[in-house]
């Protein structure tokens, strides 16, 4: 096992050499080792992190090691080596601003991994604790550097880096509680954090193939945030003992029976308003008609609203009301991330966006 990650590491290693001698052929040697220094610290991160786990090849703790790696742990190590090559492209210089299809395409690539790589675990039947608290590591790993080329590319808003610090804060946390010898309260399985958390991977994969206005995808990842940081504070108080699971359950009926149609009529009423003014022509009004439909009636209605965003932001800027459109922006948005609640038609995919297919 040990041969075995040598192996991937120093094929990652010549890689990144490969890597620095194209991105030096195409634009200079400076900011190709620019890149390579970057790729290779974060390659490096990303191989101690695996190395320093390796003790958790196993699939429990009573259970006896794993021979090899397996076929989902190679996934996630190369979703980490994805993002190392992400990450090499932050703050390079202007003349690399043509190749920035690339970084975008790594972390695509990284993000549709993490969908596969427990499956991989599953068929080859070796699910492990080490791909678990890879994929976790990774995740936050990637939700890190991928916003930091993003805010840099300017189509994300710095304040979305509150995501990516809150989940260390958690870690952080929940060690110097251990460490004080506080109580740690376990909790309770929630899918949506699974959810949630592949949302973000993919709104920072689309942010960066910049194909969409930056302010649109400025206030959709301030809408893509503030979900995931709530339910921070609700973990929080709840690992704390401030917040009974009870609650929790409370404020899961609240969302699916109120919240979330309430969206939908919010998202309906704003379209209804909005859709009179320039620059809509009569098809694309027809389309963001039928879209109000099935997002109301709640018939497939988070793709309806993943449109919807895509729609408006080909659209944008839009100088009818400004304030009006980032309130659909962010309604929308927390459709996509929530669903369509109580009283839909078809929760089209939120069985297979639920489930987790482990590592």
């Amino acid at each position: 096992m040990k041969n075995e990650l040598q192996k991937i590491t120093l094929l990652g290693g010549v890689m990144l050499l490969t890597g620095f001698g194209s991105l030096a052929f195409a634009t200079g040697w400076a900011s190709a080792g620019q890149w390579l220094l970057q790729a290779s610290l974060l390659w490096g991160l990303v191989c101690h992190c695996v190395w320093q786990r390796l003790p958790l090849n196993k699939a429990d703790l009573h259970a006896p090691f794993y021979s090899h790696l397996g076929w989902g742990n190679r996934l996630t190590a190369l979703r980490g080596f994805l993002i190392a090559l992400t990450g090499g492209f932050i703050g390079l210089p202007n003349d690399t601003q043509g190749l920035m299809w690339l970084p975008a395409a790594f972390y695509t690539a990284a993000a549709i991994l993490d969908r596969f790589d427990g499956w991989a675990a599953r068929r080859s039947l070796q699910v492990s604790l080490l791909g678990n608290e890879l994929d976790i590591r990774f995740d936050a790993l990637g939700l890190v550097i991928a916003p930091l080329l993003a805010i840099s590319l300017g189509v994300l808003h710095g304040s979305y880096l509150l995501l990516s610090v809150a989940f260390y804060l958690y870690q952080w946390g929940l060690q110097y509680r251990i460490k004080l010898g506080l109580p740690v309260h376990a909790l309770p399985p929630n899918p949506l954090r699974r959810t949630l958390a592949g949302f973000q991977m993919g709104l920072v994969a689309i942010t960066l193939w910049q194909g969409l206005h930056p302010a649109l995808t400025q206030i959709a990842g301030i809408a893509f945030m503030l979900p995931v940081l709530f339910g921070f504070i609700v973990d929080w108080w709840i690992v704390t003992g401030r917040l009974s699971v009870q609650v929790l359950v409370g404020l899961e009926r609240f969302s699916l029976v109120w919240l979330q149609p309430g969206l939908r009529l919010v998202l309906v009423l704003g379209l209804v308003v909005l859709l009179p003014y320039p620059p809509f022509a009569p098809a694309l009004n027809i389309v963001l008609w039928v879209l109000a439909g099935l997002i109301l009636v709640g018939c497939g209605g988070r793709v309806a609203a993943g449109l919807l965003i895509v729609l408006l932001g080909l659209q944008y800027p839009i100088t009818a009301n400004s304030l009006l459109v980032a309130v659909l922006i962010v309604t929308a948005s927390w459709i996509v991330l929530l669903g369509t609640g109580r009283y839909s038609l078809w929760h089209s995919g939120d069985e297979w966006l639920t489930r987790y297919e482990g590592s």
